[in-house]
């Protein structure tokens, strides 16, 4: 039980990633039902107020209560390894923000429980839909004060990581030697600084006009879109606040499958630091429709922000470009997060323009491009990061052959469930709905969308097989890096570290400290990302 008091990254890291999960089960449930209910017309397997409630509660968990924290979980587990830090910056306070995403989590969840039932207004929350008027009941309060409590973690917890890339570097890591995952870090509580506090004001608010009568967000003083300004200016921000850490991790992924350092290292972190500033400025992206927005400069913004982006997928490739590639199971979900998130982003160019957008606006379309950029980013990469760092979390091996089935289910049901929802969308099927007519011409598309749906929820079923089979029998590793080319500091501890990381911290003096320790003879041109040479074996052995 040493879990319920511990203030260990690494204990604070897995438990953030198996509650996330957790979460991201419930809500892989709640969707399933979700596509049974929209599977044929006239199906009425809940009804349409439950539908509602599910729709809110999944958009709300897979956002807030999985993948945001799921951020938290590998920054946790592996940042202050990646650093050659004993431990985060202040370790009482990143227990604190643990429970307070736990028992925020909760809270929200809990409202299928109490009259009435959960929130049923959507996750977006829009005004005056939000209100007691329009949304009575305890639902809509306690989704409003645990989102609060998960966002003060959030906001928490980023200072914690700020501080601890800030000032608990080993001697040597410059910044321009640091990993790129410890870079997206390092912008992702940055802009998580900048968004999560808004989020959480704007909730008091509104939990000050349903239960005090404020009146802030009645349309009448045109709350409704001041509702969609404040919470859109934390809401597109949020999604590379989700985003970037998950670049961070197939960042680190691909070099060590190409077994080559990263292409274009500078260009990547300008590109993490252009994104964290244009990520600001395009929030009223999502109100084209509302006619109230400049919209040649949020879609000139939309368009620009491709650009960074475009820049990452430009060094992934020239990463891999003369590697010797092998393709182990983490290696297939990079490329599978390569492929899903590029078509989620070119869909993305298409409604940066506004004539497109009003087209295609709350239709599914837009859940389509939505699930491409999100589940395409956050989902592909978690599994990348669990199947490349399993080691050094738990010091085994996660099973290849089960992970490969793994993946191929889940990449051949995530296709169906969302390619054909494109489709639908653009005939002009309006998303939160619960159900529609046969004489709509919807039910094809719709059928197959609902049955890769439920292969998408059964390909979970092989990971959590490999992880109690792993558990129980796999052997323990015992070598520091059991993929042999990992260049970061991690790969220079056991698996896994001991209470404070390192019983000896290698010498700093290149971008690849790991790489140098168990490559001491491999020659690298030029100088490193740090302005000087690798180390080499003569250099260890004169302690220079």
């Amino acid at each position: 039980m040493g879990w319920l008091t511990t203030t260990d990254h690494k204990v604070i890291g897995n438990l953030y990633m198996v509650t996330a999960f957790g979460f991201f089960l419930l809500g892989g449930v709640l969707a399933m039902l979700m596509r049974a209910e929209l599977a044929r017309p006239g199906l009425q397997m809940v009804s349409a107020e439950q539908y509602n409630q599910l729709f809110t509660i999944h958009g709300t968990i897979m956002m807030l209560l999985f993948a945001t924290p799921m951020f938290g979980g590998f920054a946790n587990a592996i940042m202050p390894l990646q650093i050659g830090a004993p431990d985060v910056a202040f370790p009482r306070l990143n227990a604190l923000t643990y429970w307070l995403f736990l028992f925020g989590g909760i809270i929200v969840v809990s409202g299928f429980v109490v009259p009435g039932g959960a929130a049923h207004f959507g996750w977006f929350a829009y005004a005056p839909l939000n209100s007691a008027v329009f949304s009575p009941g305890a639902g809509g309060d306690l989704w409003t004060m645990g989102l609060v409590l998960s966002g003060i973690s959030t906001t928490l917890a980023s200072v914690n990581f700020i501080t601890t890339i800030v000032c608990l570097r080993a001697p040597g890591m410059t910044m321009f030697r640091m990993p790129i995952f410890t870079w997206n870090v390092l912008f992702t509580s940055i802009l998580a600084l900048l968004a999560f506090p808004v989020l959480a004001a704007t909730l008091l608010v509104l939990e000050a006009d349903r239960k005090f009568g404020a009146h802030v967000f009645d349309s009448a003083n045109g709350g409704a879109l001041l509702w969609q300004h404040l919470f859109w200016f934390f809401g597109h921000p949020e999604v590379y606040i989700v985003a970037l850490p998950f670049f961070g991790v197939v960042s680190e992924i691909i070099p060590a499958f190409s077994r080559k350092p990263m292409f274009g290292y500078f260009g990547m972190v300008m590109a993490t630091i252009s994104i964290t500033m244009l990520s600001a400025v395009v929030w009223a992206h999502h109100m084209f429709a509302t006619g109230a927005v400049l919209l040649p400069f949020f879609s000139a913004m939309s368009f620009i922000i491709a650009v960074p982006t475009g820049v990452k997928f430009f060094n992934w490739i020239g990463t891999m470009w003369h590697g010797s590639i092998t393709f182990e199971t983490p290696m297939l979900w990079a490329i599978g997060f390569l492929v899903t998130f590029l078509l989620g982003g070119l869909s993305g160019v298409l409604i940066a323009s506004p004539p497109l957008d009003f087209h295609l606006t709350d239709s599914y379309f837009i859940v389509a491009h939505l699930h491409y950029v999100l589940f395409g980013t956050v989902v592909f990469a978690m599994f990348g990061g669990f199947y490349f760092w399993w080691p050094k979390f738990t010091g085994r091996m996660l099973d290849e052959r089960i992970g490969r089935i793994h993946f191929w289910t889940l990449f051949v049901g995530f296709q169906l469930t969302f390619l054909v929802q494109h489709w639908l969308g653009e005939a002009g099927m309006p998303r939160r709905y619960a159900d529609y007519l046969a004489a709509d011409g919807f039910t094809l598309l719709n059928t197959i969308s609902s049955i890769g749906s439920f292969v998408l929820g059964l390909s979970t079923l092989p990971f959590l097989y490999n992880v109690w089979r792993t558990t129980c029998y796999a052997p323990r590793v015992e070598v520091d890096d059991p993929w042999g080319f990992g260049r970061s500091l991690e790969w220079a501890t056991s698996c896994p570290p001991p209470r404070h990381n390192f019983r000896a911290l290698p010498r700093v003096r290149s971008d690849s400290p790991a790489f140098d320790l168990h490559h001491p003879l491999t020659e690298k041109p030029g100088l490193g990302r740090g302005g000087s040479h690798s180390v080499s074996g003569a250099e260890k052995e004169s302690g220079e």
